[in-house]
């Protein structure tokens, strides 16, 4: 077994070393295949057969080998036979050349990956089991990655054959198309002049679109795959519903009004959250005040003999509750009710991507459909797992407050 990998793995590097040292990329290329246009034609002309079995054995050899040059052979499919022919002999010999890198990748490399990162492995295959279709397929139709990376990395996994051939033939299907149709144009210019031609000017704005549509269309894919398991309403009670009255859900609420939008704002404790009872208010108040005795204290720094505050730290906190009572009003639910905002005090539980269920204050329920959800919950202070933390009266912002 390890003779046939070693002679399989010879065989490769020299295939692919050659390539290189006798400079085969110099055939692969727009000009050459321009200048070699009437002779391939005149052969595919006479030799039918022999030239589309001729042309699919060297792009299952090249795609194979991971050789350059695979958008120019795909090209020259179009050029030597047309939209429909050599759409069917790309995409077939490009899986199958695909599927083959990935066969070699699996049988040359996997045991050995699998020995020295076993665990992460596991953790992958099993991520492909369950993904690994929807992936591929969008890698093949917006190729983050290298399509001979793909085959390599791919390979790797424990990905079944007939599931890797038939997303990648379905994936590059509509690329194929694509390049396939660039390549018939090309083969009609025969001057500078039919640069400026229609058809070819299409060809050439479709190979630009062409990432921008397959991004949209996975997009579609993603999102009709995360909502498949719950029945969009046919009606919407809010067009917004906002859980969590904090800054975030303030703004979202006040913005989302200011254009008429039907919004319900949800908070089951204070209205303004950490920012206006805890945090950035009653800091800002406290640190003010910490400043001012700061200064009095290193009066002399600032040309000042001396100066001297008295003060109770009760008075500060009563100036910082003072502050906090200033600014209320612009987070209360009169303000933002006047707003247009059906302010709700009590808990929200999203039961679908469209709905929320609203648990109030009195126990009362509604479940209120919606066409977007924000969630503006915030979060809480983190208390390290220290031994004993708990018996020393720790403080966090909502405790000090």
């Amino acid at each position: 077994m390890q003779l046939r990998k070693l002679a399989l793995a010879l065989t490769v590097g020299l295939a692919i070393a050659s390539f290189f040292v006798f400079d085969l990329g110099q055939y692969l290329n727009l000009q050459t295949l321009k200048e070699q246009q009437a002779a391939i034609q005149s052969f595919q002309t006479n030799n039918p057969l022999l030239s589309v079995a001729g042309y699919f054995v060297l792009y299952v050899v090249a795609t194979a080998l991971s050789f350059p040059g695979a958008t120019l052979l795909t090209l020259a499919g179009g050029a030597v036979f047309g939209l429909l022919w050599g759409t069917v002999i790309v995409s077939f010999a490009s899986t199958i050349g695909a599927t083959l890198a990935f066969l070699m990748s699996r049988y040359l490399l996997r045991d050995w990956v699998s020995q020295r990162f076993g665990q992460r492995l596991a953790a992958i295959d099993d991520g492909v089991r369950r993904e690994g279709g929807f992936y591929l397929f969008t890698l093949r139709l917006v190729p983050a990655f290298p399509f001979f990376l793909v085959n390599l990395l791919l390979g790797l996994t424990a990905m079944k054959t007939w599931t890797y051939f038939w997303v990648s033939q379905l994936g590059m299907l509509a690329g194929t198309v694509v390049y396939v149709n660039a390549g018939t144009q090309l083969a009609k210019l025969d001057s500078l002049s039919g640069i400026l031609s229609p058809s070819l000017l299409g060809s050439f704005v479709l190979l630009g679109i062409f990432p921008l549509i397959a991004r949209k269309l996975v997009e579609i894919v993603r999102t009709n795959k995360v909502f498949a398991n719950w029945q969009k309403p046919a009606r919407f009670d809010r067009n917004l519903v906002v859980i969590g009255g904090g800054s975030a859900g303030l703004v979202t609420s006040y913005i989302a009004s200011a254009v008429k939008a039907k919004v319900t704002l949800v908070e089951k404790h204070k209205l303004g959250g950490d920012c206006l009872n805890t945090g950035c208010v009653p800091s800002k108040a406290l640190i003010r005040s910490a400043r001012f005795l700061s200064h009095v204290a290193r009066s002399q720094e600032f040309g000042i003999a001396s100066a001297n505050a008295q003060f109770e730290f009760a008075d500060v906190m009563a100036r910082v509750q003072a502050v906090i009572k200033t600014v209320e009003p612009h987070d209360s639910a009169e303000r933002y009710t006047g707003l247009g905002v059906d302010v709700v005090q009590g808990c929200a539980r999203i039961v679908s991507p469209w709905e929320v269920d609203i648990t109030r204050e009195d126990g009362s329920t509604q479940r209120l459909a919606t066409r977007s959800i924000v969630i503006a919950t915030g979060a809480r202070p983190f208390v390290p797992p220290i031994p004993g933390i708990e018996e020393v009266g720790y403080l966090t912002s909502p405790r000090a407050s």
